[in-house]
């Protein structure tokens, strides 16, 4: 019986190596990911838009809350890459009247380009994206 017991965990020992093995070979062979390259106040920002459902405020109203998932890229200084390693790639869209809700509703799911006139780093908890757009501009391609 002892021999036996021997012989599986012997099995298995193996078996684990033979498993971790690779993985940790292919995490060494990774590239370090480059920053994005940076995004400037007038600039064009391209990507998928989505919506989301939040709650806010005290009485948890559902609000519906739109963000484009682009490549990663940086922002103007003092906060260059929101403390990531290549800077955000969720930037949420914030709607500041009704006629660019109805505007983004109409946009979910497709790939769309916004002017971005202010941008910062996604601060409160609350917050769903890395970054926060406050103006912004829908550009037609």
């Amino acid at each position: 019986m002892t021999t036996h017991r021997f012989g599986v965990r012997l099995g298995f020992a193996l078996l684990a190596v033979t498993l971790a093995v690779p993985c940790a070979l292919a995490q060494q062979a990774e590239a370090p990911q480059k920053p994005g390259k940076p995004i400037h106040s007038g600039e064009v920002l391209s990507g998928e838009l989505s919506a989301l459902r939040v709650r806010s405020g005290k009485q948890g109203k559902r609000v519906a809350t739109y963000q484009i998932t682009s490549e990663p890229r940086r922002l103007p200084a003092p906060n260059g890459l929101c403390n990531l390693e290549t800077g955000p790639e969720t930037f949420q869209l914030v709607t500041t009247s009704d006629a660019q809700t109805t505007q983004l509703k109409r946009l979910v799911g497709k790939e769309i380009s916004v002017k971005i006139d202010e941008v910062a780093c996604a601060q409160d908890a609350g917050q769903v994206s890395e970054a926060i757009v406050t103006k912004w501009s829908v550009v037609a391609k």
